[in-house]
């Protein structure tokens, strides 16, 4: 069957929106009507190569849909069924998964060097990440898609299967913010109102946003910042200033770029918690003096995924979203459709807007 997808042909290259050939689903796999798409960072930084990917290959991680067809051996969903797609299956026999830390599993992208489906021309494409959700269907191992949970629409649900889970993850899995406690959250994306909305859920006394956009202060209010402060050279300063002198209890960044990274560091109490989710290249270099890390007796961690098992973790995040507690709608900031994916790209590359939602 031809659908239509929009294809990166190389790295570096603007995507190309085009028709593609999907095959039916072979054993072991699912076919998938989508319904949404998230525009998430993570697909700009396999366009740009800052995160390598086979080329050519179809992008997009962040979905939900419809089954419509599945492979034999398939018995876990059936079609006419709504999921939510899972870009980072566990293969459940690793060391990492051996250990409970799914989100860490070795095999999780191996499905990207795949081909799984075909241009025009005959030219094999590689699912970006194991999904290859930037189109209007997609073929998928079956252990790449969840039940979408009950009474929330698969136009909103999408955000769950990346934005939802990894910020909220990286705030209540890796940072593990407790209630009472001071917030800075560096970056208002997607994934940092997500984190934002989730600091809020734990009960945080007072939520900092930092971002270089002044029109993301009302988006970042609405998911609950107390304060918003525009990133500069003097924003641990700032932030200290907001704490009494002392900075806050945890650090979230979410932007991946070096002076990010060293700013929630800064603005951290001393024995605080950084919590990095962003997605830097290797040219951001991160510097600290062993004096200070002895003195600051910080914590800086990592933050794959949020720390997240999708399996464990939707149903949490579902219910929140049915108590009123999170809120989905909140972290789109515009609606597009398949076409406007390459303009939705430079938006993020210029650090403006926070989630587009491709809506098929």
């Amino acid at each position: 069957m031809t659908v239509r997808a929009a294809v990166l042909p190389a790295v570096g290259a603007p995507l190309e929106i085009t028709a593609i050939d999907l095959p039916d689903p072979g054993p072991g796999r699912v076919r998938v009507r989508l319904a949404a798409a998230g525009v998430c960072h993570s697909d700009l930084s396999l366009s740009d190569g800052t995160m390598r990917v086979p080329v050519p290959a179809v992008l997009g991680h962040e979905g939900a849909g419809t089954v419509i067809a599945v492979g034999e051996g398939v018995t876990q969903v059936a079609p006419g069924a709504g999921v939510v797609l899972n870009w980072a299956p566990s293969c459940g026999r690793c060391h990492a998964c051996s250990l409970g830390e799914v989100w860490l599993c070795a095999h999780a992208l191996s499905g990207a060097a795949e081909v799984y489906a075909r241009t025009a021309d005959g030219t094999g494409l590689h699912p970006g990440l194991n999904v290859a959700a930037f189109a209007e269907e997609t073929v998928v191992p079956a252990s790449c898609v969840l039940p979408a949970p009950d009474g929330i629409p698969l136009t909103e649900a999408a955000l769950l299967g990346c934005a939802v889970l990894t910020g909220y993850g990286a705030v209540h899995h890796a940072a593990r913010v407790r209630a009472g406690e001071t917030v800075a959250v560096f970056g208002v994306g997607g994934v940092g109102l997500a984190a934002i909305q989730a600091v809020r859920i734990a009960g945080a006394a007072r939520i900092v946003a930092v971002d270089v956009a002044p029109e993301k202060e009302e988006l970042a209010r609405k998911a609950g910042a107390t304060d918003y402060l525009l990133a500069s050279g003097t924003t641990s300063r700032e932030i200290r200033a907001l704490t009494g002198g002392q900075g806050t209890d945890v650090a979230v960044e979410c932007a991946g770029r070096a002076a990010s990274i060293r700013a929630a560091w800064d603005s951290t109490r001393r024995g605080g918690r950084t919590t990095v989710v962003g997605i830097g290249g290797k040219d951001q270099q991160v510097t600290f003096n062993a004096l200070e890390i002895f003195h600051w007796a910080r914590t800086l961690s990592g933050c794959v995924y949020g720390n997240s098992d999708p399996a464990r973790d939707l149903p949490v995040l579902a219910g929140h979203v049915r108590a009123g507690r999170l809120d989905l709608d909140a972290l789109v900031t515009e609606r597009i459709g398949l076409a406007d994916i390459p303009a939705a790209f430079e938006n993020m590359a210029a650090g403006r807007g926070g989630r587009s939602l491709v809506v098929f």
